[in-house]
């Protein structure tokens, strides 16, 4: 299953209600898990983002899905990328 890492800011209406936040990641997990997926990790953390998360999703199409569902909700905005372990690089550089 692929995995991705999503990097999440707060929105104005996300940090006011900083105090919902493990619950929104809990919602968050759920989610996921709902399409098929699985939340990895979750972490609050300092610097350029507020939070960091690794998810295994089915494909991007899904993994997509639930970022735009997130998104919608307006307490954060997402960057999400596409990872690869050390097998799967190797792989893709033998070819």
């Amino acid at each position: 299953m692929p995995t991705y890492i999503a990097l999440l800011n707060w929105t104005d209406q996300g940090i006011r209600d900083y105090r919902d936040s493990p619950a929104r990641a809990d919602a968050f997990s759920s989610a996921i898990e709902g399409l098929g997926g699985k939340l990895q990790s979750f972490h609050w953390t300092i610097g350029p983002y507020d939070m960091v998360a690794t998810i295994d999703a089915p494909d991007d199409e899904t993994v997509t899905a639930v970022m735009l569902k997130v998104g919608s909700l307006g307490n954060v905005r997402t960057t999400t990328m596409r990872t690869f372990d050390r097998t799967q690089m190797e792989a893709i550089f033998a070819k």
